[in-house]
């Protein structure tokens, strides 16, 4: 039996049933929907700061098999993974094997971050160890199957010295792809230290340099995922892409009608939102398929909000709450992160987080949420 949570910003009376979304009922067919997922810290490892991340196979392969049950592809080893910020090069090249091994044998859809992140982040850095450091990692994605995420750099941020620079190493690159790849532009609110990616802090001369590289080279991307949160800026760029060049929106501020689409076009889906959304989002794409549009935003339109609360300023901590979601809703044991992230968001923000999911019906066992969610105000010495 439900009772009041007194949460920080007031009493809270937990919802008693969840959403009824059944895995199983197969991909959305009129949009292409990945999943960027989250790893499970292993809470038993004695790790220090400076160690490398001790992860929790068990754990972070099972909500793997949770996004494809219910349809979504799985965006591996991308910054919702904590790549950079906890994840070393050496984690996620095992992240990437053990889930393209697990994709395989589940017949699940996977894309897997590549980039550059075996570079010292200190220090000269050439724009000759910035194209080998990608290659090493485009050739393990190739080697066990996954397509390619071309992720931005934070080396080729320092080295680079304009726009041709960035032309020319990504030319290299796309050049030597076995397959198409999907090109990943992440804005300074998700990462400060890329900046200036594209060679200018103006992006419209930034975006002109991004296009550029995909028109030079339209036969080797299979499209482009942009996390600017900014709809108006997408929305230019996905209607000046060539021919066949899919646009995967990254925007989790305004996602529903980015996929929903215009008269013009519209946009597929790669997005961290979705690692705790997954079921509904799935669902909801399933509704779009039909040409139900109303039926879709209806779904997805009272998401927004939650979305919006996560991926606050400072935008790049936004991997707490999704961690922090999927242990309330059971997919783990606990929070905890690698890199000791939990700590990144306060008790408020966290509890905000719990009411909006709730009030949504993503927790499969609501009563299990509000026992978790009292545990850690104990912790905080907050219960009442």
């Amino acid at each position: 039996m439900t009772t009041t949570i007194h949460l920080p910003q007031g009493p809270y009376t937990p919802r008693s049933t969840p959403l009824d979304l059944t895995p199983g009922l197969g991909a959305p067919s009129s949009r292409t929907v990945f999943s960027a997922a989250h790893v499970v810290a292993d809470p038993y490892a004695d790790v220090g700061p400076d160690d490398a991340a001790a992860v929790d196979w068990e754990s972070t392969l099972a909500f793997r098999r949770h996004l494809w049950a219910h349809g979504l592809g799985v965006a591996e080893a991308m910054d919702t993974a904590q790549r950079g910020m906890g994840l070393d090069w050496a984690g996620a090249a095992d992240l990437i094997r053990r889930s393209a091994a697990e994709a395989k044998a589940v017949g699940g859809r996977i894309a897997c971050g590549v980039g550059t992140d075996q570079l010292p982040t200190t220090g000269e850095v050439t724009l000759a160890d910035v194209r080998a450091a990608y290659e090493e990692q485009l050739a393990l994605a190739e080697e066990h199957g996954v397509q390619p995420i071309l992720m931005a750099s934070r080396a080729l941020a320092r080295a680079a010295r304009g726009p041709e620079d960035y032309l020319s190493t990504y030319a290299h690159l796309l050049r030597q792809a076995s397959e198409p790849v999907i090109l990943h532009w992440l804005g300074p609110m998700f990462d400060p230290a890329l900046e200036g990616y594209w060679g200018s802090t103006d992006l419209d001369e930034a975006t002109d340099t991004f296009l550029k590289v995909i028109a030079e080279h339209p036969d080797k991307v299979d499209g482009i995922k942009i996390s600017l949160l900014d709809a108006a800026r997408e929305i230019d760029v996905r209607r000046r892409l060539p021919g066949g060049v899919r646009c995967y929106t990254g925007d989790d501020f305004n996602y529903p009608e980015l996929i929903a689409g215009d008269e013009r076009g519209f946009s597929h889906a790669l997005l961290g939102i979705f690692d705790p959304l997954g079921p509904l989002a799935a669902h909801a794409v399933r509704v779009l398929d039909t040409g139900d549009v109303d039926g879709f935003r209806a779904l997805l339109d009272p998401t927004v909000e939650l979305s919006r609360h996560l991926f606050q300023r400072p935008t790049r901590f936004y991997k707490t709450g999704v961690v922090f979601l999927a242990w309330l809703a059971g997919h783990q044991d606990h929070f905890t992160m690698v890199g000791g992230l939990q700590s990144a968001r306060s008790l408020p923000h966290l509890a905000t987080a719990y009411e909006l999911a709730d009030g949504l019906g993503l927790f499969p066992d609501p009563d299990l949420a509000a026992h978790r969610m009292r545990a850690l105000l104990a912790v905080h010495g907050g219960a009442r």
